[in-house]
């Protein structure tokens, strides 16, 4: 989740990488946590952050399975996590 500054925490992070590795065996979930573990070393990059949210936005069907087990994640992305605002 976000702190007071509004930053993704790494303790948030590495249990949502847990959390997805020991419960989601699906292929299409794997880019999403590796794109969760490059963020973890640079929580600030403004690249990673997007790669985050388009490769969640592909996820399809999926998006329910991360949100299972990481029901927290619509904090890992800056912007409306569904999509429906974009134009």
């Amino acid at each position: 989740m976000k702190n007071s500054d509004g930053n993704i925490e790494v303790a948030d992070i590495d249990n949502a990488i847990q959390m997805l590795n020991k419960y989601a065996n699906e292929t299409s979930i794997k880019p999403l946590i590796s794109i969760l573990e490059a963020l973890r070393e640079d929580l600030h990059s403004e690249s990673l952050l997007a790669q985050l949210t388009n490769s969640w936005r592909n996820l399809g069907v999926y998006q329910g399975t991360v949100l299972t087990y990481v029901p927290y994640f619509y904090t890992f992305i800056q912007d409306d996590i569904f999509g429906d605002n974009l134009k």
